[in-house]
């Protein structure tokens, strides 16, 4: 989980390659460092922190080389540090490389080394492969650049685990190979640069045009020149892909920070994602999936498999599937699915969703699948990502480039595209009556509106910050979808103010959980379904009974007397209700970590792309 960027072109790659990490640090920020090529050799410039450390070490104000490799690192092998950041050099500092992902075999290979009489200054597991490059590069016969790139294709075979993958030499000045599998990395092109990096908002200022990698291909790059290679080093061709998203996309664009910019542009990500595929006059356009009514009658279960925010866009997405279409829906957690030799095969159809599209636990779970012969479909928010060239289908969010760790507009966009795609099944089945889907539709078309209208509650949740922003424990509860939305803020708030806080189906704390509730605890309550206000204004009842304060978050009138503070926002079906519901408790979540003084974009511990197992 960290990021990389590298350079070869004409300029000076020092600018860049900052450039570059400054946009790549919701990716790593506990260390950074950068190599070039210089007229002398090598260059390695790293330090312990921030990007910022990095631009201020006076080391850096004279790299003039042309060609490097940089990187920012969120530490999985080794505690913070200068010896541990990246990038990391062999013993004969010919090679200087920088890595995403994790080597799992990495101590059996460094006690290799050693007996070979390698020495390592680090605790990293990175620091094993410029020396294996080394070791097999010594091997050669002839030191020329195919010598290099078999070398690096030979250490990458040793490699067990997940590796994007630069590597520069001294011996060959005008080169640099890159390399993935099964961790992200992207190639912008242009007539003489050509830029690397393990995302694509990072360079996306510099080209629109880009190559993917598939696992274990290899690229020779020059400045005029791009070469692809397969692992047995045959010559492949790779066409680029043209991407479309607004470069000034990443960046602030006059907002204190990134996660308030992309709660605003929420109305845009929805309006966008709906695109043209949902109509009044006409069916949801999903033609991409070719998926048919003998097929859909087929399958017995659906499981909808993700992490984190984007495993609960899968829970309000399993209420949606489940009363349109009819057919049983699991939610996993991609890090559990593999491990439960879960009941999967032809008649099952897995949805997997990842925003950008690299999760590591979800791609082994899309591939444990599709072995087992489901058929698979991707949601993600980045074209040509690594899930979504394993899966069968692929549709995507148009959210645009999502900055901030904690995710708010891509989990707004994956819950309306589970709608759309419930609304498509349901289409095809022919089982709902249409007048229910039209008013999905319909509905579905105002939202952008609607969260334009629910952002008024702004200064009524800045005032709810300011009196709650010292406390230890919070709750949120609620019943049917709206207990999908407090599962959501639950994490937003431990995600960004580091405030311990459980979400629980508001029925459920009677059987145990209402033992926390005590004398001016906080209880933040998500009041949308009609069916079940009652019901959870009851068990509301029960913790102010017991001295909570509460919050409570709802489209319908209520007596306001009863709450400490009730949030207003507009009313929808409960299909959709997430979707407005979660804005509240997203801009609580953040100006509570604002009123704590805390780095709302880089929380600690936490990255953006999770790209280890």
């Amino acid at each position: 989980m960290c990021g990389i960027v590298g350079y070869i072109g004409t300029k000076k790659a020092c600018p860049i390659l900052l450039a570059g990490l400054s946009r790549l640090e919701y990716r790593g920020y506990d260390s950074a460092g950068i190599s070039t090529i210089e007229k002398n050799g090598l260059s390695l410039v790293k330090d312990k922190g921030r990007v910022k450390i990095l631009e201020n070490n006076p080391a850096i104000n004279t790299l003039e080389g042309t060609i490097g490799i940089a990187h920012t690192r969120w530490a999985t092998h080794g505690k913070p540090s200068k010896e541990n950041s990246h990038p990391h050099q062999d013993n004969s500092k010919i090679f200087s490389v920088v890595h995403n992902g994790i080597i799992e075999n990495y101590q059996e290979l460094r006690n290799m080394l050693e007996k070979n009489g390698y020495t390592f200054l680090s605790q990293t597991d990175t620091e094993v492969i410029p020396n294996l490059i080394n070791y097999y590069y010594k091997k050669e016969q002839e030191h020329d650049i195919h010598a290099f790139l078999k070398a690096v294709r030979n250490c990458c075979l040793d490699l067990k685990g997940s590796f994007a993958i630069e590597v520069i030499s001294s011996e060959f000045p005008k080169n640099m190979i890159v390399v993935r599998k099964d961790s992200p990395l992207v190639i912008g092109t242009c007539e003489s640069e050509k830029y690397i990096s393990s995302d694509i908002p990072a360079i996306l200022s510099y080209t629109r045009d880009f190559y993917f990698l598939n696992d274990l291909e290899f690229a020779l790059l020059e400045n005029t020149n791009t070469t692809f290679f397969n692992s047995n080093l045959e010559e492949i061709n790779k066409p680029t892909s043209n991407i479309e998203w607004d470069a000034t996309a990443s960046e602030k664009n006059g907002y204190e920070d990134f996660m308030l910019k992309e709660i605003y542009e929420q109305p845009t990500a929805i309006r966008e994602t709906i695109g043209s595929k949902i109509s009044l006059e006409s069916k949801c356009d999903f033609e991409e999936l070719e998926l048919t009514k003998d097929y859909l009658e087929s399958v017995n279960k659906i499981y909808i498999i993700a992490c984190g925010t984007a495993m609960h866009a899968g829970l309000a997405g399993k209420n949606v599937i489940e009363k349109l279409c009819r057919i049983p829906v699991e939610v996993d957690i991609a890090s559990e699915f593999r491990y439960r030799n879960p009941i999967v095969n032809e008649k099952t159809l897995c949805i997997f969703i990842s925003q950008s599209g690299e999760t590591a636990d979800t791609i082994a779970a899309l591939k444990l699948a599709k072995l087992c012969g489901s058929r698979t479909i991707a949601i993600s928010n980045v074209i040509g990502s690594s899930i979504t060239r394993e899966a069968d289908y692929s549709i995507y969010t148009h959210a645009g480039p999502e900055i901030a760790v904690a995710s708010t507009k891509a989990y707004t966009s994956q819950v309306v595209l589970l709608n759309m795609l419930a609304l498509y099944f349901a289409e095809i089945l022919e089982i709902v009556d249409m007048d229910l889907i039209n008013n999905i539709k319909k509905e579905m078309l105002l939202l952008p509106k609607k969260i334009e209208e629910t952002f008024s509650c702004k200064n009524s949740i800045q005032e709810f910050a300011k009196k709650i922003y010292q406390e230890k424990d919070v709750f949120f509860l609620g019943r049917g979808i709206d207990e999908t939305v407090a599962k959501e803020g639950s994490l937003k708030l431990k995600e960004i103010s580091y405030i311990h806080s459980e979400s629980y189906a508001a029925g459920e704390l009677k059987h145990g959980p209402i033992a926390l509730i005590e004398n001016g605890i906080t209880v933040i309550s998500i009041l949308m379904d009609s069916s079940l206000i009652e019901k959870t204004i009851s068990n509301i009842q029960e913790v102010i009974s017991r001295g909570a304060k509460t919050l409570v978050v709802t489209s319908h009138d209520c007596n306001t007397t009863m709450f400490d503070e009730v949030i207003k926002i507009p009313d929808t079906i409960p299909y959709l209700s997430p979707i407005l519901s979660v804005i509240p408790l997203q801009l609580l979540a953040y100006y509570i970590s604002k009123e704590k003084g805390l780095d709302v974009d880089k929380p600690r511990n936490l990255a953006k792309s999770v790209t280890v197992e």
